[in-house]
């Protein structure tokens, strides 16, 4: 059957057109009445045609933690969000540190990946910050450096990573945390914690290390990315080094935008690293958004099993899923409430990670509804990950079918 899409919100060349479009199969195409004659033809409104979106930053746990999530999983949760490319982080088992390492990861890629796949190499051996991974070995294979999940606490070694990491043309990705600031918190130092008797991470933990990077990138000229962003003071720093000229760039994900401690509970999928920061913190994200020094939206989709997300705040495991929710989050809590344009987030979410990271732009795309409002439900995910801060929000922007490489990569029954 033929799907016509009646004046669907068409995103093209950075701004949204109304178009009539006929979906069949993978394809879009404009049509007249005389070529429908005669054919089961349906129809659909308040539809949204996006180019398919880009994350450069997930755990898809594969080697190594598989009951969490592997490719096949977390690539069939990305195309369900409208996803048809991402980056994967190298906290993984083993850590894609050298050539062979990193081949047990592409080899599960080639075999499992639904969308494009792109890993990130280890900036250090096995993330311990210590000894340099095999940079040059890598390069070719890996679509950036980062030690996600660990800052790397000497300033002379990450020196030393954007010095090599420059001279191969590569973007290091920095997870910013300086260790010596933790003692032992696991949400937001702020006034959550102060009530409810946990130990808070401040701030400055990660501040700190961005303002060290910053000047570190300064200095060397290495492409600086900063990972999942969440505190005022790493967007005002971010964008005082943009207007001195350092090649840096950032990303934050959507729990920071929409949500601050003040939707805290006593519940593990509220537990994420870096934490749910302040009103005044989301309110800074919200403003690096509005002018640019926020360049990307990423969702850090960290999948946990049940068991390790049931132990609530003090105990669960960090992280939380992102990337069946990302869109209908983002086009309800910022689009529909005109903090930004849809075509600002398309921009985030598709076309700024993309010229970031040198990841080609595909002809593929991403159908959403938008004419429904709907609640979330991880029950559905298909991702192994159940654990999202977002569980029981009402949202509009269901995606009715991703196509990529001329494939329907997910359509909606």
């Amino acid at each position: 059957m033929l799907t016509v899409l009646k004046d669907a919100a068409v995103y093209e060349n950075g701004v949204m057109k109304k178009k009539d479009l006929l979906f069949s199969g993978a394809a879009l195409s404009s049509f007249s009445e005389e070529t429908l004659s005669g054919t089961s033809v349906s129809e659909l409104h308040d539809v949204l045609v996006l180019p398919g979106f880009c994350d450069v930053h997930v755990h898809f746990r594969e080697p190594g933690f598989s009951y969490k999530e592997d490719i096949a999983s977390g690539t069939a949760a990305a195309a369900r969000g409208g996803y048809t490319a991402v980056c994967t982080m190298p906290n993984l088992s083993p850590a894609p540190d050298s050539v062979p390492h990193l081949k047990v990861e592409t080899d599960a890629i080639a075999r499992s990946a639904r969308i494009a796949v792109f890993p990130y190499g280890t900036i250090t051996r096995d993330e311990l910050g210590r000894e340099l991974s095999d940079m040059e070995g890598l390069a070719p294979s890996v679509i950036a450096f980062s030690d996600d999940g660990h800052g790397v606490q000497s300033g002379d070694r990450m020196e030393a990573a954007m010095k090599k990491a420059k001279s191969l043309g590569k973007i290091i990705a920095a997870h910013c945390e300086d260790n010596s600031l933790l003692h032992g918190g696991y949400i937001h130092d702020g006034a959550y914690a102060a009530a409810h008797g946990h130990r808070g991470i401040p701030s400055e933990s990660e501040w700190r290390q961005v303002e060290r990077d910053l000047a570190l990138a300064e200095k060397t000229g290495c492409a600086y990315h900063v990972c999942h962003i969440s505190t005022a003071e790493s967007v005002a720093l971010i964008r005082a080094a943009k207007a001195r000229g350092v090649d840096v760039t950032c990303e934050t994900a959507p729990h920071y935008l929409v949500l601050d401690e003040e939707d805290l509970c006593e519940d593990g999928r509220f537990k994420m690293n870096p934490p749910l920061r302040s009103p005044r913190d989301r309110e800074a994200l919200l403003e690096g958004l509005a002018d640019g020094t926020i360049d990307m939206i990423a969702t850090d989709h960290a999948p946990h099993s049940a068991e390790e997300k049931s132990r609530g705040l003090e105990k669960s495991a960090m992280g939380v899923v992102g990337l069946e929710t990302a869109f209908p989050v983002l086009y309800t809590a910022l689009v529909k409430k005109n903090v930004i344009s849809l075509a600002r987030l398309v921009e985030l979410m598709s076309v700024t990670p993309r010229r970031r990271f040198g990841i080609p732009s595909d002809p593929g795309f991403c159908l959403f509804d938008v004419g429904e409002e709907y609640e979330i439900c991880p029950d559905d995910f298909l991702s192994r990950g159940r654990s999202t801060p977002f569980a029981g929000m009402r949202v509009l922007g269901k995606c009715i079918a991703t196509v990529y490489g001329g494939k329907t990569v997910w359509q909606s029954k």
